[in-house]
């Protein structure tokens, strides 16, 4: 359950009534993309239906009835949630959109490359592209979507190409827990071979390359590595 300090008001009017409750803007944006990722009691920071929450005003249990057709929480919250608005602060706003923003723009440096050079974009050069193509982002939009969205105002301005590249990596004995720690989840192939280095190939978005390879060499420095066609 969110604590009230962080908690927003969502609030639906309908019939000259006012409905509101108290969630987290964040666990509400998870639970629109996905209904079953997020429990509703968890989004909330009371278990009440309020007409007006900041002066502790409830509606009626008829009222309640008249509008959603039940009294139970949790089919209201539903309703509100589906068809109400949240109402942010204009600070709560600006914390959502730059926090999206960085996750938007980090998602497309680490999944996209330069098909001229084979590289991932810098950061920089994608929030500045989206700069330029005046992308607004939206505090409710899911990174997704709006990943894609971005994705189609930068094309005219930078090329991007999405590829995936397959590494095949050399670890030492020693180092294999730790390498194989790091690289559970992309590994394709892996063996040992006769001088007892432990040899792998993982598939990794373009734009990952190079902090995969510098990541595995931060933890075996002897690590050998080559990008297979």
């Amino acid at each position: 359950m969110v604590s009230l300090d962080d908690a927003v008001l969502a609030r639906l009017e309908k019939g000259g009534s006012r409905y509101e409750i108290l969630v987290d803007p964040e666990l509400v944006q998870k639970w629109k993309n996905n209904h079953d990722s997020v429990n509703l009691s968890e989004l909330l920071a009371t278990e009440q239906i309020w007409s007006d929450a900041r002066a502790g005003d409830r509606p009626t249990s008829d009222a309640l009835i008249n509008t959603f057709g039940s009294t139970n929480l949790s089919i209201c919250v539903e309703k509100i949630l589906n068809d109400g608005s949240i109402q942010l602060t204009t600070e709560q706003r600006k914390k959502i959109i730059n926090d999206k923003k960085k996750k938007i723009i980090n998602e497309i440096a680490s999944t996209a490359t330069d098909p001229k050079t084979k590289l991932p974009h810098p950061a920089t050069r994608i929030e500045n592209a989206l700069i330029e193509a005046r992308f607004s982002v939206d505090p409710f939009l899911s990174i997704e979507k709006q990943v894609q969205k971005a994705v189609k105002v930068l094309k005219p301005l930078i090329p991007l190409q999405f590829i995936t590249v397959k590494l095949a990596f050399k670890i030492p004995g020693k180092d294999y827990g730790g390498v194989n720690q790091l690289l559970r989840g992309i590994i394709t192939k892996e063996e040992w071979v006769t001088d007892g280095s432990w040899v792998c190939v993982v598939e990794v978005a373009g734009g990952m390359k190079n902090e995969i390879i510098s990541r595995v060499s931060q933890r075996s420095s002897d690590a050998d590595v080559k990008e297979l066609d």
